[in-house]
């Protein structure tokens, strides 16, 4: 009898379905208290990681393999964007299939969420485009390869600086060829109008984004880092206005227990500050961590969270080109990634958030294979140290074989902080 090939089994009898079913029980059900507005994000995660149900979105849909591609020109076209980064193990073995074993895990896992079976990926859907910014040199490579796997890729090129006119130019121009891109692809006109009504929809987003980081900002901690990463994550691919209303009526709780003096955590439990490679679901294991610990994560800064929203777009003239730029803008200037040449913004960045969340440590994660972020760790650890704030870095990828060792590390450091507070008294 023939063996029956995994990838055409059920998608809640697979192995990543199972993986996010584990990772989410731990989210949810380790942890009293969570908030009612949470019940929103858990049941989405289950509908769609672990039952496998493809959500209704408006109109074709537009894959983007990084937060740097604008989105606001997807929504103006009547598309939808759904990102593609990927944090399944299952995924980051299936790439390894086909990818160099130093391959960053984030990568692999995307490229073979990609080559897989159609059937496995339902939140995924049938893409009209695949947008590919050329962010590190992995990123750039896999635009071929997603290419070979008969994808329509679009290589949308990033400059290496951001700090001069011409990246800044070089940059629009990059973001003008992208729109040409979407309306051959698409087949529609961009039109002031839509644009406008696209980028007001994204505004309300970003400010529900940055009300949910006021509120976390405050003591006490009302809602745990563990939450905040899967609303971050839901992002990626949830129908925009349902995602922004859940997060309001989660942001109306929250301050009510705010108000209330509702404690998320313990009153001294250490403030942490994450950073470095994003932790996209199911891998969330070294937030988990963190938290499980007895610590708190109360501000971050990576691509799937605190960058993805935070910042506004600012426009002067509302003719379309203007604000074509004026979206381009808003993706490059304050981009903290670790591509770039130079990269005080980042460092000024964290110091910044350290700062204003009142943290007492950074946790700092690198998968391996991501060696922007393996080599920008020194530097970011003497601006922590400048300022006494002690660093833990953690090189890891997707695996659960760490785990053990992970948990050690994490427990010492946290303790560590606590002995630093206790005699700072």
């Amino acid at each position: 009898m023939k063996a029956c090939d995994p990838r055409e089994l059920p998608y809640a009898q697979s192995r990543q379905a199972g993986e996010s079913q584990t990772m989410l029980d731990r989210i949810k059900d380790g942890f009293s208290d969570n908030p009612k507005g949470m019940e929103y994000f858990y049941e989405l995660f289950k509908r769609v990681y672990c039952r496998g149900e493809a959500l209704q979105h408006s109109g074709p849909l537009v894959g983007t393999t990084c937060v740097q591609v604008p989105e606001e020109l997807i929504y103006a076209l009547g598309a939808t964007p759904v990102r593609l980064c990927n944090g399944s193990y299952h995924y980051d073995n299936r790439g390894a299939d086909f990818m160099p074993a130093k391959s960053c895990s984030l990568v692999k896992a995307t490229l073979g969420m990609l080559n897989d079976h159609p059937s496995q990926v339902p939140r995924m859907g049938s893409l009209e485009l695949v947008v590919n910014p050329t962010t590190c040199d992995q990123k750039t490579k896999a635009g071929s390869m997603i290419r070979d796997m008969g994808y329509p890729v679009y290589d949308m090129e990033l400059p290496r600086a951001k700090d001069s006119d011409n990246a800044r130019l070089y940059w629009r121009e990059s973001v003008q060829n992208l729109t040409q891109e979407l309306t051959q692809a698409l087949g529609r006109k961009l039109s002031r109008g839509e644009l406008k009504r696209a980028m007001s929809r994204t505004a309300r987003a970003r400010h529900a984004f940055r009300e949910l980081h006021r509120i976390r900002r405050q003591t006490p901690v009302s809602i745990l880092g563990k939450d905040v990463f899967l609303v971050t994550n839901a992002y990626f691919f949830d129908d925009l206005d349902r995602w922004c209303d859940a997060v309001e009526l989660l942001n109306e709780e929250l301050q009510e227990r705010l108000d209330s003096g509702f404690k998320a955590a313990q009153a001294k439990a250490p403030r942490i500050l994450f950073t470095g490679s994003p932790p996209i679901f199911p891998n969330l294991k070294l937030p988990l961590l963190i938290e499980e610990s007895g610590a708190v994560v109360v501000a971050d800064e990576s691509c799937s969270a605190n960058r993805m929203l935070y910042d506004l777009t600012a426009v002067d003239e509302w003719r379309l080109y203007d604000m074509v730029d004026a979206i381009a803008d808003r993706y490059l200037k304050p981009c903290t990634c670790p591509i770039f040449n130079h990269n005080e913004d980042r460092r000024r960045r964290l110091l910044e958030l350290a700062e204003s969340y009142a943290v007492d440590g950074v946790v700092y994660q690198s998968f391996a294979g991501c060696q922007v972020y393996e080599m920008e760790q020194r530097s970011i650890a003497e601006a922590m140290s400048s300022r006494g704030l002690p660093m833990l870095y953690v090189e890891t990828d997707y695996s659960p074989d760490d785990m053990g060792q992970l948990s050690t590390r994490i427990e010492a450091f946290v303790e560590a902080i606590k002995g630093r507070k206790r005699r700072a008294r």
